[in-house]
């Protein structure tokens, strides 16, 4: 049975990765990230591949093995190819507009809502109802669409609030006469 884990990771052209004990910085195209990683689990660079080794077959190294693997794949293609989530606004009267790089959000408060990126992070708003979350750091960009979701999460009766492009919403039946 493969295991993702097991499998060595290939570096795209124009990625630089240094490893140090217990830490990896990577390099490319769209920008660079660092992060700390578990000692147990040991990284080797072999020419345009890295492989991972875990020093004995225990559960727990495992599922480190399989996690430290998961990071870097994910720094990788974070500096490759960057990602996003994106956000739909339903509900009527609400809606998003851009100014500089924070984020206005009308969402049937009495008062409008505005949020800053954090370092790393950008917003597009190509139409009202629609915000893209863009980043290098996969966790940072989910963090951040979640944060925003929660403002106003959709609620079961009419649907309203702001939700994951393609998530299903499931809708409560309202009172009956």
């Amino acid at each position: 049975m493969s295991r993702i884990g097991n499998q060595p990771l290939a570096i795209p052209d124009g990625v630089e990765i240094s490893l140090t004990p217990a830490h990896v910085r990577v390099k490319g195209p769209l920008g660079e990230l660092e992060q700390g990683m578990p000692d147990r689990i040991a990284i080797e660079q072999q020419e345009t591949t890295l492989v991972f080794k875990r020093p004995t077959e225990r559960g727990s190294d495992r599922a480190l093995h399989g996690l430290t693997r998961t990071l870097v794949a994910n720094m990788v293609e974070g500096v490759t190819k960057g990602f996003e989530k994106t956000l739909e606004i339903h509900g009527i009267g609400y809606r998003a507009a851009l100014s500089g790089s924070t984020i206005e959000l009308a969402l049937g408060f009495s008062h409008g809502v505005k949020v800053d990126p954090p370092e790393g992070v950008t917003f597009e708003v190509p139409e009202q109802t629609v915000v893209i979350v863009k980043g290098l750091d996969k966790q940072k960009v989910g963090q951040v669409a979640s944060d925003l979701r929660a403002l106003r999460p959709p609620e079961p009766y009419k649907g309203k609030g702001i939700r994951y492009r393609g998530e299903h919403v499931r809708r409560k039946v309202g009172k009956r006469a």
